[in-house]
């Protein structure tokens, strides 16, 4: 919070700074508050109206569901399994290393070669 905002909060400091001023000003600042303090009711009843509408609408559906006998439940749980199913790979990362071997050919490593037998299993 600000430090406008925190001395707005405070009612002893408010009272110390009214002190300073005349009752004009301190009235023109009230209702400029006022102002401020009924735009924000205005929005704030205008997202909960929103929310309400909303939830208004999912529950029109849902008795449309209902009433065609499909069960709400159903209708998620096919579309989670079709989205699990459409998974993508990612493409294989381009090879960092290049070598050639003992026999002379060229063979491509994501890692460094002493670090390699880390990456292989042991027998034990």
């Amino acid at each position: 919070m600000s430090e406008a905002l925190k001395i707005l909060n405070n009612i002893r400091t408010l009272r110390a700074q009214a002190r300073e001023c005349t009752l004009e000003t301190l009235e023109e600042m009230l209702e400029k508050l006022e102002v401020v303090v009924n735009e924000r009711r205005e929005e704030e009843s205008a997202a909960a109206a929103e929310v309400e509408e909303r939830t208004r609408k999912l529950q029109q559906y849902r008795e449309m569901l209902i009433a065609d006998g499909i069960d709400p439940n159903e209708l998620l749980n096919s579309l989670a399994a079709v989205k699990s199913g459409t998974k993508a790979k990612r493409a294989q990362r381009p090879a960092k290393y290049s070598y050639v071997d003992e026999n002379g050919e060229t063979k491509n490593l994501d890692w460094p070669r002493p670090y390699s037998s880390c990456n292989q299993k042991s027998n034990g």
